[in-house]
């Protein structure tokens, strides 16, 4: 059991470390404007698509029943379509440090999904922990501001990054078990087949009028990252910690995301690393070691 915890620990650690750059990629694709966010997701979903069932074809078949392929249309909506979509439509409308403190309600709405719909319980322990992460999350994301260049964050992307929370809480609550029934590339290549289909009518002409010289490669190697590294191995490795650990565990490794930023910044020279900022990673480790080790149902 505890090898098992900690694949799943290992394989969210992953996902949201790649996260943590695609958010900084996301911004710099958005402000050139080359690119809209359907056709952008449109890539990735075609890209993954392609992949999860080339895959498939190396490992062992399973026969999905209808009731299970609209269990994961609905998936695919929730952890696919709708976070996507209102991330890449949000970046362009919200301040990085909006974005990153209203995102980092995730593991908060996670936390009461799975109490809603899993019967997973919240103990004070496991509320403490949520709660301690925050304040370490907050912390550290408000230690990296800088004052050169203001940006400002619009009502509607704030609403877009809640929307973008709720989904993706609702998705590692509600599709749970179905997420449980198969293996990693069964789930991902109908999940990313259904995803592409239903953006196809939304962006087909977009994506076959796009004028493809037009755009630098800087951003074509930034979209390459998100294809392979940020939805293909990311969303390799997200149903593996889904199936090992519990979903509010697995929401609060968003919480890695500023760290990275933050560690990014500092290699690059854009950023400077104090104890305070230690400080505010450490609180957020803690706080996940602290809801690892709480009461839940048996899983």
């Amino acid at each position: 059991m505890k090898h098992r915890h900690l694949i799943g620990h290992l394989a969210c650690f992953g996902a949201y470390a790649i996260f943590g750059l695609n958010i900084i990629f996301c911004k710099d694709i958005a402000n050139g404007g080359e690119l809209s966010p359907t056709v952008l997701f449109t890539f990735r979903a075609f890209c993954a698509a392609a992949l999860f069932w080339l895959l498939s074809l190396f490992v062992k078949h399973e026969r999905v029943p209808w009731q299970d392929l609209l269990g994961m249309l609905g998936a695919s909506v929730l952890g696919l379509i709708l976070p996507q979509m209102t991330f890449l439509y949000a970046i362009a409308m919200t301040a990085p440090i909006d974005l990153s403190v209203v995102n980092s309600i995730t593991p908060i709405m996670t936390m009461f999904v799975a109490a809603i719909f899993l019967k997973e319980p919240i103990t004070w322990k496991k509320a403490g922990g949520v709660a301690l992460s925050f304040v370490g999350v907050v912390w550290l994301i408000l230690q990296s501001t800088h004052t050169g260049g203001v940006e400002h964050s619009s009502p509607m992307g704030i609403a877009l990054v809640v929307l973008n929370a709720l989904c993706f809480a609702l998705y590692l609550g509600i599709c749970r078990p179905i997420i449980q029934r198969y293996n990693v590339v069964t789930l991902m290549k109908w999940m990313f087949l259904f995803a592409l289909v239903l953006i196809l009518p939304f962006s087909a002409k977009e994506v076959l009028t796009l004028d493809y010289a037009a755009v630098p490669s800087p951003i074509w190697w930034e979209v390459a990252y998100l294809v392979f590294f940020a939805t293909f191995v990311a969303y390799f490795l997200i149903p593996i910690g889904q199936q090992r650990i519990r979903p509010t565990l697995v929401s609060m490794y968003n919480y890695l995301q500023p760290i990275i930023a933050s560690v990014v910044g500092v290699a690059l020279g854009m950023d400077r690393l104090t104890w305070m900022k230690v400080l505010a990673a450490v609180l957020v480790f803690v706080g996940v070691a602290i809801v690892n080790r709480s009461r839940a149902r048996q899983e």
